[in-house]
């Protein structure tokens, strides 16, 4: 492996690359104690309240705490520490003499992407295999311990169980997972075939059973209809209390295989959720190429020796952060309420800082 890297790493890459992964990951570990130290004091009432203990707060909510965040701001601290020690660099005069020795500016970038490449590897893993599982932690540890308060059920809620059977509930009490008004109807084409009508139905999650409460059933066969009314029934429906709450960041902590099959689902249900997954799903596989985008920039902007020094490179740089965040929020809403495909609003923010990066490197000295 040493003879490798020796033999198609020259000592310029070995430098760079050494610069870059180590300003990376100490600037990152910087935030990451900042933001744990403020989360904690933040959430101290909620952890005594709760009365938890140290491997709880550190096992099941740290755990899940500090990975999220790190793979949230990989991207944006990767940019900073590229414009930081490039900026450098270029202050002490490093970089004229490398391009001047007939090296191009694509052949400088070369081990800045070798490096990146290393980063979205990590990142591409966390995103689709990790970081679903210890944002399951994080999530479950916060609703357990009302983090973000009383979160409501939803009410009105109309769901398609099949290509037949559709489901209405008039409100849901997520405590007792308990419904009431509930409304059953199958149908073969445009004709109903059945009509259940409950007071209220129950979840039992031993049995893994919906209970219907004084309930009737009408059977329609033509002109001809039949009703029964009875007391209480067991049934096993396509459903789960879930699916009546409200509760933040569900899908960012589900499976990937979980995930699709909630979108399978969710298809034929129909019930307003269907971009929230999708964007959720292809932010996983886009996000990290946020690596190479951020680099691209973070190089060009910092290579030209400026005065002042290194500030004016990171004071871009930080309002390009701010303006990348800015962007991929939006994105979500574009998605959500703008009619615009998941996919393609997943794309926007490295397309958008993609194209930025693209003229910088016109830009950028040669």
């Amino acid at each position: 492996m040493t003879s490798f890297i020796h033999r198609y790493l020259k000592i310029i890459d070995r430098y760079i690359i050494k610069k870059y992964l180590g300003t990376f990951v100490f600037t990152l570990m910087i935030f990451i104690v900042i933001s744990v130290v403020f989360d904690i004091s933040e959430h101290l009432d909620n952890f005594l309240t709760h009365n938890n203990t140290v491997y709880d707060i550190a096992f099941k909510y740290y755990a899940g705490f500090i990975p999220f965040y790190i793979n949230l701001l990989s991207p944006l601290i990767n940019f900073l520490a590229v414009i930081f020690f490039t900026a450098k660099m270029a202050n002490q005069t490093e970089i004229v003499p490398i391009l001047s020795g007939r090296a191009s500016f694509n052949r400088f970038l070369r081990p800045y992407f070798i490096a990146a490449t290393l980063i979205f590897i990590v990142s591409f893993f966390a995103n689709v295999y990790l970081i679903p599982y210890t944002n399951e932690l994080k999530v479950n540890f916060e609703h357990a311990n009302g983090f973000n308060g009383d979160y409501n059920s939803k009410n009105e809620v109309h769901l398609q169980l099949d290509e037949h059977t559709y489901v209405y509930v008039q409100q849901f009490d997520k405590a007792a997972k308990l419904g009431y008004q509930f409304v059953l109807e199958k149908f073969n084409g445009d004709d109903l075939k059945e009509r259940i009508t409950a007071n209220s139905i129950a979840y039992d999650s031993v049995k893994k059973v919906w209970n219907m409460r004084d309930y009737t059933v009408r059977y329609v066969n033509g002109l001809r209809e039949k009703i029964a009314m009875n007391l209480t029934k067991d049934t096993v429906l396509n459903m789960q209390p879930s699916d009546f709450e409200n509760i933040s960041n569900t899908y960012s902590a589900m499976s990937l295989s979980d995930l699709n099959k909630r979108i399978d689902q969710e298809e034929i249900r129909g019930s307003g959720d269907l971009k929230d997954m999708l964007f959720e799903k292809y932010r996983r596989f886009i996000y990290p190429f946020a690596s190479f985008v951020l680099t691209l920039i973070g190089v060009s902007i910092s290579s030209r020796r400026v005065r002042g020094g290194i500030g004016l490179p990171l004071g871009i740089g930080l309002f390009l952060c701010f303006g990348y965040i800015v962007v991929d929020k939006f994105s979500l809403v574009f998605a959500i309420k703008g009619g615009m495909s998941p996919f393609i609003a997943a794309l926007i923010p490295n397309c958008t800082f993609g194209l930025l990066g693209l003229y910088l490197l016109y830009k950028a000295p040669k």
